[in-house]
């Protein structure tokens, strides 16, 4: 445990996981700056915090506040490589990140869980298995609660998402799973190159040992590399291929087999679809197996698992059309998984701020799959460009936009997605308001034409 006692620290970011780091250090004794780069009117979460002594540097950060500090604590959406950093890190002055700082405090066994796509899922439903099981177990990281939040409870098992961002400010992090979904193109707008990317999500393993355990997908080549890389035991699973050990699907059932004994659970028997939430099954299922959770019980759990909001979730149908909200496909492999489990024709929306990503993957997809692509947002014109030889492009000024010429557009028996391939912040708070704004205008389609 750090003891912060009268210590000077910047924590960099005020989202939720910088006020709750401001929280945190107040409540130990530090004197706190809570510096970003943005002003107070942007900054919904400062309100919060009016009643605890810290001090504010906002609308940009004050170098000297820097150099003459203890610690500074990053959010994870604040590059490491800022200047100001970059300068306190030449004069030696400890730079950190909010999982790191929360690590130290924590004594709870930890499965820390990355990946392009399926964090989310996975995350939630092995929360869920152990929760089900009887055990107290926090859930969050990047997903909901910073895990800075749960250093003041007790906890049986903490089940924590991690992204690249917050694996690169780790040091000694060091998680009893690390489970590793897949690797696809993501955030090249942060990064220099894609090996730079892989690297911050392989950082994961980096403190693990011999008596840890890597879950990895043997599908993924990127993934599967890393079993003779890492230094915790392997365990794998496949949607591909029967596995000797680890966890596999044959088409019909899943398959766990490990130390002689074979289990096997029906995914007809599950509530969410498509091939990458088998996959999202089997890795959410390994830990808590491997810790003496009972079989009925864990599969229990999953067939009752009804999916995340804003992932492929259907918001109602229209005119003999089913619409579907997947405003958390923010990367193009995970659009190409959400195309890959629907029938054509599908009238796509797309589009947002654009992370420089390789849209050759995709092609395929739209070709077989798209009759429509709606384009909204920073990266509409560059997408426009990239797909306009294979189906039908339009433009839209917004998602109210988007969703009346998808109405329009769209021919009975199809499927109208909103899966953008982008992150949301040139129009949108979060992936989550863009997918409430999507639902809202589809709801709002009745009013407006009056029925």
């Amino acid at each position: 445990m750090g003891d912060y006692n009268s210590k000077k620290i910047v924590v960099v970011g005020a989202g939720n996981s910088g006020c709750s780091l401001a929280r945190f250090f107040c409540q130990r004794g530090a004197k706190v700056v809570l510096s970003d780069s943005r002003s107070e009117e942007y900054l919904d979460g400062l309100k919060e915090l009016k009643n605890i002594p810290i001090s504010f540097d906002l609308g940009g950060h004050t170098e000297s506040l820097f150099q003459g500090t203890d610690l500074i604590v990053v959010s994870p959406g604040v590059p490491v490589n800022l200047p100001v950093l970059e300068k306190a890190r030449g004069l030696g002055i400890p730079i950190a990140g909010e999982i790191e700082i929360a690590w130290q405090e924590l004594q709870a066994p930890l499965v820390g869980i990355t990946g392009t796509n399926g964090k989310s899922t996975v995350t939630t439903l092995m929360g869920e298995i152990f929760k089900c099981w009887g055990k107290q177990t926090f859930v969050g990281g990047n997903l909901g609660k910073p895990l800075i939040t749960a250093v003041d409870d007790h906890w049986d098992w903490l089940v924590v998402e991690l992204s690249s961002f917050q694996l690169e400010t780790i040091h000694s992090f060091h998680p009893k799973y690390g489970v590793m979904l897949n690797i696809t193109e993501d955030h090249l707008d942060r990064y220099p190159n894609m090996d730079a990317y892989i690297n911050a999500k392989a950082r994961l393993f980096e403190n693990m040992t011999s008596d840890d355990i890597a879950v990895l997908n043997a599908d993924d080549p990127l993934v599967a590399k890393l079993r003779g890389q890492v230094k915790a035991r392997p365990v794998m699973f496949s949607g591909a291929y029967a596995l000797r050990d680890g966890m596999s699907f044959n088409g019909g059932e899943i398959h766990w087999h490990w130390r002689g004994e074979t289990l096997s659970f029906p995914v007809e028997e599950l509530q969410i679809s498509g091939r990458h939430n088998i996959e999202n099954v089997m890795a959410a299922l390994i830990p808590p197996l491997l810790e003496g959770c009972p079989a009925d019980l864990a599969w229990e759990t999953v067939k009752l698992f009804q999916g995340l909001p804003h992932r492929m979730e259907v918001i109602g149908a229209r005119n003999g059309c089913r619409w579907i909200d997947d405003s958390k496909g923010t990367n193009i492999g995970s659009v190409v998984k959400s195309l890959s489990g629907l029938k054509a024709p599908v009238t796509l929306i797309a589009g947002g701020k654009d992370k420089q990503g390789d849209l050759e993957p995709l092609r395929e997809a739209v070709a077989t799959k798209v009759n429509h692509l709606i384009l909204i947002g920073e990266a509409a014109e560059r997408m426009a460009k990239a797909f306009e030889d294979i189906t039908e492009i339009h433009k839209a000024i917004n998602m109210v936009a988007a969703v009346h010429l998808a109405d329009k557009i769209t021919a009975p028996g199809s499927t109208v997605l909103l899966s953008p391939g982008c992150s949301s912040f040139d129009m949108f708070k979060s992936y989550e308001d863009r997918g409430k704004a999507f639902t809202e205008a589809f709801k709002a389609l009745d009013v407006a034409r009056g029925c």
